[in-house]
C-alpha cells in the first residue's frame, strides 16, 4: 500500500532534502506533491531520478484525501496551513519551530520517543531542532544506562541552519576576502567567514538566545522532564554538519566500556573513537550521511559521574529532512495510518502527556 505524500516548502534546502530523502529510502508512495508560495508555483522540482514535479500553490492546495504532509516553509506559515492539512485528515508533520511546545502535539526524535507519536491528538508531530536532534541520538542510549541529570553543551553549528541565503553568504564572504572585496553581512550578526559567532536566533531576558533555550526546553520533553541543560550555540564558517561537545553528569557510576557498547548497539549512531591522529569525525566527513557521528569519549573528571564527548551531524539530513522522514515511517511502521483515522484511536488528555 502506497501514500499520498506532500512536501510543503519544496523549493527550500530543507525541502529539497525531504525530496531527496523520500525516494533514496523508498517511502512507500503512491502520489507526491510539492508545494510552495505562488511565487514558485509552477517551477520544476526532482523527485528521485527520473520524476520531475511541478510545484503547485500552497494558497490554494486541498490537502482532503492526502495522507502526510512533511512542512518545511517557515513558523509563520506553518502556523496558517498546518492546521488546515490536519483538519482535512492529512497527519503534519512540521519541521518549524512553532508548534514545538504546543500541548497535544509530540515533539518526537524516534530513536529516542517513537512512542509519543500515537499522542497527536491535533494531528500534528512536531519535529525538534537540529541541534537538539543529533544532541538526544547520541545521549539516548547514555541516558538509559546512567540516568542523566545535567547536559552542559557547546555547539559549532553549520550556516545552513540559516537557509540557502546564510550559505550564499559565507560562500560570498570567504569569496571576497581574497579579492579585497568588504564583506557584505545581512543573514548574521558579524561577518562569519574566517569567524565564528556565538549568537543563534534573538537574545532573551535571562541572557541565553532561543536556540540555547530550545536545546533545553526540547531535551525536556522529548527525553526527561528533569534534566538540566546550559547551551552555548556557535554559528561557525562550514556550510553543512553540526557539531556539538557535551559533558554530561550522570545520576549513577559511568563505566567507559559499557557507555561504548552501547552507542555501537544505539541506532543511528556511529561511534568513530581512535585515541590517534584523526581518530574522530568532522564535520565535512558527515554531509550526506544518515548517521549521529560520536567520538572523543572520555571520563570527565570535573564531575562526579561525569562523561565527556564529540559528536557531528548533518543538519539537513537527521536535524530536519531525514528525522520527519523517519517519523513518517515510523507512523506506518505503528500502524497508525489507516482509513484515514490518523490518531483519533490514540487520543489522551492534555495532562497525559509524558513528552
Amino acid at each position: 500500500m502506497g501514500y499520498r505524500v506532500a512536501v510543503v516548502g519544496a523549493t527550500g534546502a530543507v525541502g529539497r532534502e525531504l525530496l531527496r530523502i523520500l525516494a533514496e529510502r523508498e517511502f512507500p508512495v503512491d502520489e507526491v506533491v510539492a508545494l510552495a508560495s505562488p511565487r514558485s508555483a509552477g517551477r520544476e522540482i526532482s523527485f528521485g531520478d527520473k520524476t520531475v514535479l511541478k510545484v503547485q500553490n500552497l494558497e490554494t492546495f486541498d490537502f482532503k484525501g492526502w495522507d502526510i504532509a512533511l512542512f518545511s516553509p517557515g513558523g509563520a506559515i506553518s502556523a496558517v496551513y498546518a492546521p488546515k492539512a490536519a483538519a482535512a485528515g492529512c497527519v503534519v508533520i512540521d519541521n518549524t519551530s512553532h508548534f514545538r511546545m504546543e500541548p497535544g502535539i509530540p515533539l518526537v526524535v524516534p530513536e529516542v520517543n517513537a512512542a509519543a507519536i500515537g499522542k497527536a491528538s491535533r494531528g500534528i508531530i512536531a519535529n525538534p531542532n537540529c541541534s537538539t536532534a543529533q544532541m538526544l541520538v547520541a545521549l539516548k542510549p547514555l541516558h538509559d544506562l546512567f540516568r542523566i541529570k545535567r547536559i552542559v553543551v557547546s555547539t559549532y553549528q553549520a550556516v545552513s541552519g540559516a537557509g540557502k541565503d546564510g550559505m550564499d553568504e559565507l560562500f560570498a564572504q570567504t569569496k571576497g576576502t581574497f579579492v579585497n572585496d568588504p564583506p557584505t553581512v545581512a543573514q548574521f550578526t558579524k561577518q562569519i567567514a574566517f569567524n565564528v559567532i556565538p549568537h543563534i536566533d534573538r537574545f532573551m531576558d535571562d541572557g541565553a538566545t532561543k536556540e540555547e533555550w530550545k536545546m533545553a526546553v526540547e531535551t525536556r520533553k522529548i527525553m526527561d522532564p528533569d534534566i538540566k541543560v546550559l547551551a552555548t550555540c556557535v554559528r561557525v564558517p562550514v556550510f553543512i554538519g553540526h557539531s556539538e561537545a557535551i559533558s554530561i553528569e550522570c545520576e549513577k557510576p559511568v563505566d567507559l566500556k559499557k557507555a561504548r557498547e552501547a552507542l555501537r548497539r544505539a541506532p543511528g549512531v556511529i561511534l568513530r573513537d581512535e585515541r590517534e591522529d584523526g581518530g574522530y569525525v568532522t564535520p565535512i566527513e558527515c554531509v550526506g550521511e544518515d548517521a549521529t557521528y560520536v567520538s572523543r569519549l572520555r571520563i570527565d573528571p570535573s564531575v562526579e559521574n561525569g562523561l565527556a564527548l564529540w559528536c557531528v551531524s548533518d543538519n539537513l539530513r537527521k536535524g530536519a529532512a531525514l528525522n520527519a522522514v523517519q517519523i513518517a515511517e515510523s507512523i506506518v511502521e505503528q500502524g497508525l495510518l489507516k482509513d484515514g483515522q490518523l490518531f483519533r484511536r490514540n487520543e489522551v488528555p492534555e495532562e497525559d502527556e509524558a513528552e
